[in-house]
């Protein structure tokens, strides 16, 4: 069967599986703790490893292999721009850039005349007439995220780094009918220009379009730092996504792109919840949490290949106080929609950087987000020469530790009066890769001793008597290839409770129940998971209430029905 359409006869199946495309009460900042999110009645951060932003607009781009991938590694953000911008295949260095569709398979909002001499090769654009095939992509992409849990980041329109990007907009005056967009890449932002109002008609559709989706975060501009793009001009736009969704009875989050690496936010317009950062440095959370809203870093790059530069921007960002980080993962091209292609490119990705991606997530999210906060002070000495140690928790109760550098630590904290045991965690696998055991403390300076590793390891050290349970699902393995035409699949859990019994614990396909077990070994047979990929983890849950859910496992189902396997 051609791999396309194996792809959407999978989601199909998924769809089943997952059930509802979409919420009444649009993604919202986390009430009590505002940098973080709340979705679908949740507290979450957001997660990413995005493709070059080219998913929409690209018609040779399968989307839904794409989705299913960044669902099945737990990730749960993605960032599209609307087609405003696009690139060539070659811009800043990008063999097989998604962003750089061929000319006759690139759709964008706008229709298409009769009149030939647009810059792509096709017929100029009509800017007061929407493609409805556009806006049915669209529609789409959001309902097959949404299916997923993804949250889409639309970028209405980005930055024109050179003349000859800018000489392929559909915006430009000379690729359309509309007698605007002359006065030169200087002018295309001009807050009094003759492209306002088309700006303006851009942002009211895309808001229109999806105003019935939970799952959308509306960004203003791509890195307008870069092009001296005034505040007027944004505030121009953020005011047409309030006003148009004035007599919404629902409303959406918009994102602003403030700085590359660092800078402090000042006289924020109010109608921001998320402010992006591009390559950032801790200090650009850090900074910046007493606006009390998200801080984003949406992209990374031009780092090289490797995969350790952006895990450890990655964790050390989320544990300085961001909520939201995207990866931006050159390994999605329109033959490998899996992520499976080798990066010709100045920044990283594939399947590697997402796994680690989705640990953060995970080891995030087992931390109470409603209280989180920094807690500087709390290492005091023992890291390593040339690392760093990055600290989040909650005082008293449980803390969460980035470490890189060197390959053993003994770190000296500052630790309150209490009981406390905790675990190091691989950050490559999500693993277990020490324990700290139960100890009383009178308060003060303690020594946590790590064991060894390779670049980097996380902690989690809780307090009282009655931490979480551990959860650990050991079978299948990550990226295992499941035979569907076999009779069972068993999946396997480590799982105990201090200080309870453990009630039960309950295998999950993303969020839907496999099953439970109430005693061990905790082992679930099932029949017939359908074709395609699937995240799966185990929840152990203890006799007094406490939960806790393992590291995500990508796994995979091929062959067999592609709706019910054999059952």
């Amino acid at each position: 069967m051609p791999a396309r359409l194996t792809a959407h006869i999978a989601s199909a199946a998924l769809g089943l599986l997952l059930g509802g495309t979409s919420a009444a009460e649009p993604i919202r900042l986390l009430s009590g703790n505002g940098h973080y999110f709340q979705f679908r009645g949740r507290p979450t951060v957001l997660v990413g490893s995005s493709e070059h932003y080219g998913a929409l607009i690209n018609l040779d781009f399968d989307y839904l292999r794409y989705l299913e991938e960044t669902r099945a590694t737990g990730l749960n953000h993605v960032r599209i721009f609307t087609g405003a911008y696009r690139e060539t295949n070659g811009s800043f260095n990008i063999s097989d850039n998604t962003l750089a569709p061929l000319p006759d398979r690139c759709v964008v909002p706008w229709k298409r005349t009769n009149i030939p001499g647009a810059a792509d090769g096709g017929n100029k654009f009509d800017l007061s007439q929407w493609d409805p095939a556009y806006f049915a992509r669209l529609r789409d992409f959001v309902s097959a995220a949404s299916q997923r849990g993804i949250m889409v980041e639309l970028t209405l329109i980005s930055a024109f780094y050179d003349d000859g990007l800018w000489a392929l907009s559909p915006l430009n005056g000379a690729n359309h009918v509309n007698g605007a967009g002359f006065g030169g890449r200087g002018d295309i932002f001009n807050p009094t220009g003759d492209l306002v109002p088309f700006h303006k008609a851009l942002a009211r559709k895309c808001v229109s379009e999806l105003r019935d989706f939970d799952n959308v975060i509306f960004e203003i501009c791509n890195e307008p730092y870069m092009q001296s793009i005034t505040q007027a001009w944004q505030d121009l736009i953020i005011d047409e996504i309030t006003a148009t969704e004035a007599t919404f009875p629902s409303k959406h989050l918009i994102a602003q792109n403030v700085f590359n690496y660092e800078g402090v936010i000042t006289h924020p317009n109010p109608a921001i919840s998320v402010f992006n950062f591009h390559y950032a440095y801790p200090n650009a959370a850090s900074q910046n949490l007493g606006l009390k809203r998200v801080i984003g870093d949406d992209e990374t790059g031009n780092n090289g290949p490797e995969d350790f530069p952006y895990r450890r921007e990655a964790w050390e960002f989320m544990l300085s106080g961001g909520g939201l980080f995207n990866h931006l993962d050159f390994s999605f091209t329109t033959t490998r929609e899996d992520g499976t292609a080798s990066q010709a490119a100045p920044g990283g990705g594939g399947p590697a950087i997402r796994k680690q991606l989705g640990i953060l997530r995970w080891f995030l999210e087992e931390m109470p987000l409603a209280a989180l906060a920094p807690q500087p002070g709390f290492v005091t000495s023992g890291v390593p020469s040339g690392g760093s140690a990055r600290v989040m928790g909650v005082a008293g109760e449980t803390y969460g530790i980035y470490l890189h550098g060197g390959t053993q630590a003994n770190l000296g904290i500052n630790l309150p009066t209490g009981t406390w045991r905790g675990q190091w965690i691989d950050v490559r696998s999500g693993l277990v890769a020490g324990t700290v055991a139960e100890f009383a403390h009178p308060g003060g300076a303690y020594t946590l001793v790590s064991p060894a590793y390779s670049e980097d390891i996380a902690l989690r050290i809780f307090g009282g008597n009655l931490p979480p349970p551990s959860a650990t699902l050991t079978s299948p393995t990550w990226d295992s290839i499941i035979d569907s035409k076999s009779a069972t699949v068993t999946l396997t859990a480590d799982a105990a409770a201090t200080g309870s019994n453990l009630k039960s614990v309950e295998f999950l396909e993303g969020e839907k129940s496999l099953g439970s077990v109430k005693n061990p070994p905790y082992q679930l047979i099932i029949n017939g998971l359908p074709e395609g990929l699937h995240l799966l983890r185990a929840k152990a849950t203890s006799a007094d209430g406490r939960t806790a859910i393992s590291p995500p496992i990508k796994a995979t189902v091929t062959g067999g029905s592609p709706l019910n396997g054999d059952r």
